[in-house]
């Protein structure tokens, strides 16, 4: 054992029998007092040629999944799906799989640093497998590091001390807000470019506005038989990706049950819609008319009386305006009106436009007319995490701008950044990197060096996530409340310290109130006081009689979990009797082109810097490695563009230039441009590959707040250039480029 700690005083520590045997596989609270040694310092409870599994969580995005990650003689090798996870079961996406390269990668901060606002963190060294830090010889210790957090909180009034955090809802959070309760500071905002490019704010707003409580919806697809989905794109980045993934197998199921049918409403084909029954290729802004038109014509199909949310709806007028062929419409209204179990469900970029907000309100009532609300294959709301009070969405583009301004305002003084990088996930016209010049002093916790740590004054770096405690929520995705854990599978690699700890060191330092909101030893004696009141709870996934086993079993199984279905049912009462808005968008622009930027199924908000995912290829392009702007294969031809021009996309906020792929599966009059790339820092994997779409982004908002991320028209320029794009396919690809010439 490390730390002239011996097996005897270990095993003291374990507690009980069953304590001990989650202990010796990594789990429990006495487990923090051990260093996972690599094989130069074999521990003793480890064997050369033998495995060791912890259960964590994957922390590559806010759905929670659970993770169980290989280790052999100290480092970290494989990850998988926990299996008794009930959001993923086992299973995992493309980004839970590379958090290894992320563990591993070579640019990571490796130790607290002060430096210069706009410096680079680290330089490129001759070697290719060797960078060294430009501030080495000035790196802070963390004592010094400390101490620097509780001046910062001693020196400045409660109200201009704030916390910007990550989309996550998790036990850093629950800290930062126990701190922020008790002493006055301002309340943490969270944000995230997923949770933006998701218009949470707007799905939230739509439930509260038609069922009167605000919450996040939960949509069963595995239990429905017919789904209309509206550009939300559940198999490649909306909400909770792997379980709705897990809810598409049980549309598809067909030995137990009829064999469901997905319909797909978006003006460019995703993994979603290219897996779908039909894709329809709707005009963006008309999803509002489209979702009551069907929901008109539904009901006259039926007979009776046609209720009040339908009766303003012209099916003729929706289907000219949004390009369907009116016989399209009824034959989904017939569809829709002749299952027995429908399902709708409003998401994406239908929800980023102008009247995002009616689009889910529209959606959401088509929901009543198959009376599938509380249902199976019908519309819940998601059931709150086990120690949870009340659902907390993250922060809107809206209330992000307003955030700036303060910052710009000087009413900010000390910025604390943990999670997120709003330097490159902000549409550049927020120009939030600029706001920062009104903050004495910004303080990031950034475990790799992108674009926000670069604008800091301090970077005192987390552990990545596969070297921490901790807890995570899910907000969405399971029928159970769960608690998804999180444990260190392997030693820091670096000298990185969790800021959870930073923060309770510092508080002690501050003293006073600060002291007294975080009366705690650390961060495991933080996270047994948030998990304690489980032990108590019936219907618990286990439960144990005292605090050490409980955590060991929380540690052992990664979280805990209820093992009842607790997703509330909505108020439906007067939900036909509402007029809703049958409106089209309204775009920005005077270009002749829908612009729809996407988030990169492998690529997303965060995987720019881990090769396995760049050598990943985009499920509809197999482009890797770059941005590129998909345009319809007959606009290309008009326009005497050919795959690999550069073009450049000019809209109101900016311009960008990047190569063509003509892609079949897009409307002629519509653009899209993947989101993940365009790094100008993040590391050697990231930096400096392809461009960043939300700099064409203009200020614009929906009723919700939310970004109209969708609601922009740009124009298209050729600059005369080539660039060929690496892609899996051949250069033969699906237009038979090259087919039949001479060699």
């Amino acid at each position: 054992m490390s730390n002239n700690f011996s097996r005897r005083d270990f095993l003291k520590l374990a507690g009980v029998g069953a304590a001990t045997s989650a202990i010796l596989t990594g789990c429990g609270p006495a487990s923090r007092y051990v260093k996972r040694e690599p094989y130069m310092l074999m521990p003793e409870y480890n064997y050369n040629g033998q495995s060791t599994y912890y259960a964590t969580t994957c922390r590559e995005c806010a759905a929670g999944c659970g993770l169980v990650v290989r280790t052999s003689q100290g480092r970290a090798i494989k990850a998988e799906g926990n299996a008794n996870n009930p959001l993923n079961l086992g299973k995992t996406c493309a980004r839970g799989q590379a958090t290894l390269h992320g563990l591993y990668n070579p640019n990571r901060v490796r130790g607290p640093i002060k430096h210069k606002r706009g410096d680079r963190l680290y330089e490129t060294a001759a070697d290719p497998f060797e960078d060294e830090f430009k501030d080495a010889d000035s790196n802070m210790n963390w004592d010094d590091a400390t101490q620097t957090v509780a001046d910062a909180l001693k020196k400045y009034k409660p109200s201009e001390i704030a916390f910007l955090m990550g989309t996550t809802s998790d036990h850093l959070f629950d800290l930062v807000a126990d701190l922020s309760t008790q002493t006055g500071i301002t309340p943490p905002v969270r944000f995230g470019a997923l949770s933006m490019f998701e218009s949470r704010a707007t799905l939230a707003k739509a439930a509260e506005n038609l069922f009167g409580e605000s919450g996040l919806p939960f949509f069963d697809v595995g239990g429905a038989q017919v789904v209309f989905s509206f550009g939300a794109n559940f198999l490649e980045t909306w909400l909770s990706p792997v379980s709705y993934t897990r809810g598409f197998a049980g549309l598809r199921e067909a030995q137990k049950k009829q064999r469901g049918k997905l319909i797909q409403f978006e003006s460019r084909m995703s993994s979603t819609a290219g897996k779908a029954d039909e894709w329809i290729p709707i005009r963006p802004g008309t999803e509002a008319l489209v979702a009551l038109a069907i929901g008109r014509l539904a009901l006259e199909m039926r007979g009776g009386p046609l209720p009040r949310a339908f009766s303003d709806i012209d099916p003729e007028d929706a289907a000219s305006k949004s390009g369907i062929k009116i016989e399209t419409l009824q034959k989904l209204a017939e569809m829709f009106a002749n299952s027995t179990g429908a399902l709708a469900i409003p998401g994406g970029a239908a929800l980023g436009q102008s009247n995002g907000l009616a689009v889910a309100e529209a959606v959401l009532t088509l929901n009543a007319v198959a009376d599938n609300f509380g249902k199976p294959g019908g519309v819940f709301f998601s059931a709150l995490a086990p120690n949870q009070a009340m659902y907390q969405r993250p922060a809107s583009v809206k209330e992000m701008q307003d955030f700036t301004k303060k910052l710009a305002d000087g009413k900010i003084k000390v910025l604390f950044v943990h999670g997120v990088n709003p330097v490159f996930e902000l549409p550049a016209v927020l120009e939030f990197k600029k706001a920062l010049d009104g903050v004495e002093q910004v303080i990031s916790f950034a475990t790799f060096p992108d674009e926000t740590a670069l604008e800091a004054d301090f970077v005192f770096p987390d552990h990545h996530g596969l070297e921490s405690w901790g807890y995570q929520r899910v907000v969405t995705g399971s029928a159970q409340p769960v608690l998804s854990g999180s444990q260190p599978v392997v030693s820091p690699f670096y000298d990185t310290r969790a800021t959870a700890d930073v923060l309770i060191a510092a508080a002690q330092l501050a003293g006073g109130k600060f002291a007294s909101a975080l009366p705690f030893k650390d961060e495991v004696e933080f996270l047994q006081s948030k998990v304690a009141p489980l032990m108590s709870e019936a219907d618990g996934f286990f439960s144990a009689p005292d605090i050490n086993t409980f955590m060991a079993y929380f540690q052992q199984y990664g979280g805990w979990w209820k093992t009842t279905d607790a997703r509330l049912v909505p108020t439906t009462a007067d939900i036909f009797n509402r007029s809703l808005k049958a409106t089209e968008a309204e775009f920005a622009g005077e270009g002749e082109f829908f612009f729809v930027p996407f988030v990169s199924p492998t690529i997303a908000e965060a995987g720019a810097n881990k090769p396995w995912l760049q050598e990943l290829p985009d499920p509809t392009t197999t482009v890797m490695w770059n941005t590129w702007v998909e345009i319809n294969p007959v606009t290309a031809e008009e326009l005497g563009l050919v795959d690999d021009d550069v073009v450049k996309i000019v809209s109101e906020a900016g311009e960008l230039e990047l190569p063509v792929y003509r892609y079949p599966a897009i409307r002629p009059d519509t653009i899209a441009i993947p989101f993940g790339q365009g790094h100008t820092a993040y590391g050697r994997y990231a930096e400096g590959r392809g461009v960043n779409p939300t700099d064409l982004l203009g200020g614009h908002f929906n009723e919700a707040g939310d970004l109209a991320f969708a609601g922009m028209k740009v124009k298209i320029e050729k600059t005369g250039k080539k660039q060929p794009l690496s892609r899996l396919e051949s250069m033969m690809g699906v237009y038979g480029v090259g087919l039949g010439e001479e060699k």
